[in-house]
């Protein structure tokens, strides 16, 4: 902080190192005091708020801003148009990367589906051969098993011409 700006050295309460000693005069240097004092208060006060502070310099950045469009107006609409032309292409370039990744989302999905969709028929395919091959052993069988009645029963025929001649 700033000192007193007074002509008064430092003295002690009697006045004898220079002083005023007229009591009007010490009520005048009182006030003179109290007078910095309430400067020097305000000046800290104004310092600290930080609110009104931030207003102040958004209002100088306007006018600054508002200064340099009146300097040069083609300047700034350039550089405006220039902010907006940039602006559209980043939200068109994200617009097709996003496009491009749901693409790509939907062929690999679409891959995936047609992968199990072979998978399954070829699931289908071994199932209908399995199931063939047991319908062909069983069918085997079944012919063995006739075959060997039709020839048990040649053999009984064989044995009862022999034994009737």
């Amino acid at each position: 902080m700033s000192t007193p700006s007074s002509s008064r050295p430092e003295g002690g309460p009697d006045g004898k190192a220079g002083g005023p000693s007229d009591p009007d005069a010490i009520r005048a240097d009182i006030e003179a005091t109290r007078e910095q004092l309430g400067r020097t208060v305000d000046e800290l006060s104004d310092r600290l708020d930080v609110p009104a502070r931030a207003k102040e310099s958004a209002f100088r950045a306007r006018d600054t801003a508002v200064e340099t469009y009146r300097e040069s107006p083609p300047a700034v609409a350039g550089g405006a148009a220039g902010l907006v032309a940039a602006v559209l292409g980043l939200l068109t370039w994200r617009a097709r990367r996003r496009r491009r990744a749901r693409r790509a989302a939907t062929a690999a999905m679409a891959a995936e589906v047609r992968a199990a969709a072979r998978r399954a028929a070829a699931e289908e395919r071994a199932q209908e051969r399995r199931a063939a091959a047991q319908r062909l052993a069983k069918q085997r069988r079944r012919d063995a098993r006739q075959i060997k009645k039709a020839a048990k029963r040649a053999r009984r025929r064989t044995i009862l011409r022999r034994s009737k001649r």
